[in-house]
């Protein structure tokens, strides 16, 4: 599979001609939903690449936001291949990134790659402090709520957030996952999350397993 290599690649490397070219020939041969989640994998290790060339300096907080917009692009394109085709909504989700915290990729990936499986997404954007989402798990009822973020300060936001949505009696009500860069096991089991995870394609498998 040379050609996700390759996707990888140009996606690390901001090349939003090649990233499009490979994904057009990719949903125009007509592929199964499992090849494309492979395809949203190597999307995935392509942002990896260029997280770690933001870190050593060579890349800036620009071209962060060009290459989750390219990203966004390919979900698009990607979606009738997902599955996006379907209409019936099989769940839905409270979403955002915690309070204190700015980024907004991971989510949004994780968002569109949600939205294509089936769910009703509410998301609620970036530095969401606890009670929005204890007000918004109030109005609309989700099944799950859905926390993201990349600095560690999150996983106390994460935990606070679970606390409020436990005093608030919603808690037993609700899912919860959680995923970002400082989020482990260990940082799951102190937030009192349900499950945690670093690969938007496995989160959502997790979260359909969740409303079956």
């Amino acid at each position: 599979m040379t050609e996700l290599q390759a996707l990888t690649q140009a996606i690390g490397d901001l090349d939003e001609d090649q990233v499009m070219k490979i994904l057009k020939e990719f949903v125009a041969s007509n592929p199964s939903q499992e090849e494309a989640q492979k395809v949203v994998n190597a999307c995935q290790q392509g942002m990896a690449i260029v997280g770690d060339l933001f870190e050593k300096n060579e890349y800036f907080v620009g071209d962060l936001i060009f290459a989750g917009e390219l990203l966004t692009a390919a979900i698009d394109i990607l979606k009738p291949v997902l599955g996006g085709g379907k209409t019936a909504k099989i769940g839905s989700m409270v979403l955002a990134t915690v309070e204190g915290d700015l980024h907004d990729i991971g989510k949004n990936i994780f968002k569109s790659m949600a939205e294509a499986a089936g769910f009703e997404v509410y998301d609620l954007g970036i530095d969401t402090p606890a009670s929005l989402f204890v007000e918004k798990v109030k109005e609309v009822k989700p099944q799950i709520v859905g926390m993201s973020g990349v600095l560690t300060l999150a996983i106390d936001s994460m935990k606070k957030t679970v606390d409020a949505l436990t005093e608030a009696g919603l808690r037993d009500q609700v899912k919860v996952i959680i995923g970002g860069n400082p989020v482990t096991e260990d940082a799951c089991r102190m937030v009192g999350a349900d499950a945690y995870t670093n690969n938007a394609a496995e989160g959502v498998k997790i979260i359909q397993g969740w409303v079956k």
